[in-house]
């Protein structure tokens, strides 16, 4: 997740579909006349503003097909349904909607998506990035070694877990895709185009799968995360730009990013997972929390069904045989405490302060089973100021930068991560959101190596070939005698690196 701006929050608000009716005292020969119970529904909803919901059901057609009947009688419009996993997508201006469709038979869970009400499509500014200049990449090409990409110099992170030397032996396999889950990519730059897969992206914003020509493109420059993150992954080594972890693996992107407030919302990850799944894609990277909620309570019903709704989406594409890595998130806090402080939920209405129970209430999808959990290191292979960590939690670390406290001896003296960005630019970002994408190449040179592993083994594989790394002496960052964090476990799993910081040399050796 980025750091700047502070944590990925990126999802869709779709336009609101009208439905128009008879009005003249007649209903057309298709239409079926409505009980007064629903009349009054109708009525009570012509002035109120749509939300979204999912609806997780059981997933024979019999329920399927009795629940949907439902949710029209209750005032809800049904924008898609995934039958396979039995989550429905819903739009409904009936305030009464999620408590309506709860007490109906079949139905296991259901509630809003969002605290605010569904808009027209627009843009969102999400930050200014730091770009390379030209006159800074004329410096960095300047330093260059003989068989290096021209702004490889900078690129600390690749040396940190021998990226590198890696692609001397095995860059990765063609076969293998890794599906970017974010704002969308630039498949136009030149450093992204040669491993570009169309036929495995799309749009799922809105919870319904466009796979229209550039579909899946940022809907501006602005929109540079996922960009970023598909450079890290597999920018190819062509003598241009920058070289990514796995430069010989495909990517993808799925864009899941809402255009008026970037903001990740459930039913287009689902949508993701499920197109995922069904294209072959082997690894997700999912550099974002799903919004509005930073952590999904289970005592909330809305809440509950979010993390009901990805998790049967998420776990329908492991058993296709999909990896998901997920960031651990940019807030330092500890996931494996007793309470946390939330005070930026829900982010897309006005946020309340909330203590939390991390063993109850969830940060989607990086605390979901299966999903593998990545905190972010800074160049000595420290943990990064910012991200979160927890003994149990963190699966295994990556470099995701510190421009802080971590500063390499590179020519621009960056301590964040320089990846690709729209219209062939090249920039500097730092966060667990650039920390996952290391650790999705590595386990994409692990699937080149061992094409018929599960995603259970290629997890395990991740973790084995990680290098071990102990809890710092003193986690004192800026030297003021206070710990900045506490980490717990001991040398072969700890709450800061998990397993260890991957490494791409010992996955193709």
């Amino acid at each position: 997740m980025a750091h700047l701006p502070s944590r990925r929050r990126l999802a869709l608000a779709v336009p609101v579909v009208l439905s128009l009716t008879a009005s003249l005292g007649f209903l057309p020969a298709t239409a079926t006349a409505v009980s007064p119970a629903e009349s009054g529904v109708r009525a009570a909803t012509q002035d109120a503003p749509s939300l979204a919901y999912v609806v997780n059901t059981k997933t024979d057609r019999r329920t399927i097909e009795s629940v949907t009947k439902a949710i029209a009688a209750a005032g809800g419009s049904v924008v898609a349904t995934y039958a396979k996993i039995g989550v429905i997508v819903v739009h409904s201006a009936n305030p009464d909607f999620g408590a309506t469709i709860r007490a109906v038979r079949g139905v296991q869970s259901a509630g809003a998506t969002r605290t605010a009400p569904l808009v027209a499509a627009g843009t969102t500014d999400q930050g200014a990035a730091d770009y390379l200049t030209a006159a800074e990449a004329a410096k960095v090409t300047a330093a260059a070694t003989p068989g290096d990409e021209p702004l490889e110099a900078d690129q600390w992170d690749l040396r940190a877990i021998g990226a590198d030397q890696a692609a001397k032996i095995n860059p990765g396999s063609s076969k293998v895709t890794v599906a970017v889950i974010d704002t969308g990519v630039d498949d136009t730059h030149p450093d992204l185009a040669p491993n570009f897969s169309k036929s495995q992206s799309a749009n799922c914003v809105g919870g319904v799968a466009d796979t229209s020509e550039g579909a899946w493109r940022p809907y501006t420059a602005a929109d540079y995360h996922g960009t970023h993150v598909a450079g890290e992954i597999a920018a190819a080594r062509n003598g241009i730009g920058v070289a990514g972890v796995a430069p010989g693996v495909k990517v993808s992107a799925i864009k899941v990013s809402d255009p008026d407030n970037g903001l990740f919302y459930p039913e287009n990850v689902v949508c993701a997972f499920v197109f995922a799944a069904d294209h072959g894609v082997e690894i997700t990277n999912n550099s974002y929390y799903v919004d509005p909620w930073l952590y999904n309570c289970m005592d909330d019903p809305d809440q509950k069904a979010i993390v009901d709704a990805v998790n049967r989406a998420q776990l329908y594409a492991q058993k296709k045989g999909t990896l998901h890595l997920a960031s651990a998130g940019n807030s330092n806090h500890d996931l494996a405490s007793d309470a946390i402080v939330d005070d930026s939920s829900p982010d897309d209405s006005t946020p309340v302060e909330r203590t939390i129970d991390p063993s109850e209430c969830f940060d989607v999808p990086t605390q979901l089973p299966g999903v593998v959990t990545v905190s972010a290191t800074g160049v000595k292979n420290i943990k990064s100021y910012y991200s979160s960590y927890g003994d149990g939690v963190v699966d295994v670390a990556a470099p995701g930068g510190d421009r802080i406290y971590q500063i390499p001896d590179t020519p621009s003296k960056n301590g964040r991560i320089l990846s690709t960005m729209p219209n062939n630019q090249y920039g500097f970002l730092q966060g667990t959101s650039m920390a996952a994408p290391h650790a999705s190449g590595v386990a994409a040179l692990l699937k080149s190596e061992h094409p018929k592993a599960s995603p259970a083994q290629l997890q395990w594989l991740l973790k084995a070939q990680a290098d071990d790394t102990a809890c710092p002496e003193s986690y004192d960052q800026n030297g003021d005698g206070v710990q900045d964090a506490v980490c717990e476990g001991g040398k072969r799993s700890n709450g800061f690196y998990g397993a260890g910081i991957v490494n791409a040399l010992r996955a193709v050796k």
